[in-house]
């Protein structure tokens, strides 16, 4: 499969809200997950590992709605945009959020996620 069909396909399942399929059928197994942030967590590596930190993230979080726009592509790469709006559970606090998400590909597979925000 192309980078463009690889995404195409990912996209269209996170915005079917299929995150755990998207992650289980495209991501390598030794992707590498990176973070704009400092912490246990800010880098990731290996199937288990990301799988553990998305679980994290919505044991500690409430998500009201996603919007997922792209893909946008350019040779073995292409980003996402995320909107998100949630609900931290420990303090209740809500808040709007926006992310893009730069995927790298190699052999079918999504072989590092980087995330700005």
């Amino acid at each position: 499969m192309s980078t463009k069909e690889i995404a195409a396909a990912f996209t269209q399942l996170l915005k079917d809200g299929q995150h755990e399929q998207a992650a289980e059928r495209y991501n390598s197994d030794d992707i590498v997950s990176i973070e704009a942030m400092d912490g246990p967590m800010a880098e990731c590596r290996g199937r288990e590992a990301v799988q553990q930190k998305s679980q994290w993230w919505y044991d500690n979080h409430e998500v009201h709605s996603t919007e997922t726009a792209g893909p946008f592509c350019n040779g073995n790469q292409f980003s996402l945009i995320f909107r998100i709006d949630v609900t931290v559970k420990a303090s209740g606090e809500r808040m709007a959020m926006e992310e893009v998400g730069l995927y790298t590909v190699a052999n079918d597979r999504i072989v590092e996620e980087r995330f700005f925000y």
